[in-house]
């Protein structure tokens, strides 16, 4: 299939290399664009009101960081969501996960794929999972990070309590 297209540039373009080269650049945009997603919905930066630029700097390099946690997390569920979630989540996340979504307090050794823990994180955040629904987006494991970390610090104190698996 050929298209016929235009792809505006004020870069100087004269030949086919430069030209693959331009559409390369231009394929990385909507990546840039979900990137920037996170941040706005996510880590809703334009919502803010700080005082000064100081501030407002501090907050952004945080918020800078999280936005890309999530967006890191979107690609990789969907570029590898068949390999063992722990690739993103400490030990303790993944089972703290399990624990609270299963309520089975015996979490298993073996951790779920990448795909199923952000499946099940993403619920924690508003996901709710229908066939129709696709896979998650930013604000939903924006949202699930946040109550996962809660979760995350209540398992590890409670698992301190908990007999072992039988």
């Amino acid at each position: 299939m050929i298209y016929s297209g235009y792809l505006l540039t004020t870069v100087k373009t004269v030949n086919f290399e430069q030209a693959c080269e331009r559409l390369s650049w231009y394929a990385v945009r909507w990546n840039i664009e979900a990137y920037h997603r996170a941040l706005k919905s996510g880590c809703r930066t334009e919502d803010r009101r700080l005082g000064n630029a100081e501030t407002l700097q501090a907050c952004l390099a945080i918020d800078l960081v999280v936005a890309w946690r999530i967006f890191r997390l979107t690609m990789l569920g969907r570029n590898v969501p068949d390999v063992p979630c722990e690739i993103f989540f400490r030990k303790e996340e993944w089972k703290a996960l399990y624990v609270y979504h299963t309520k089975n307090p015996h979490p298993p050794e073996k951790p779920p794929t990448l795909n199923e823990a952000i499946r099940t994180m993403a619920k924690l955040g508003g996901f709710i999972g229908r066939k129709s629904d696709g896979e998650p987006g930013t604000t939903s494991l924006w949202r699930g990070i946040q109550r996962l970390d809660d979760i995350t610090e209540i398992f590890k104190v409670m698992s301190t309590c908990m007999p072992a698996a039988p």
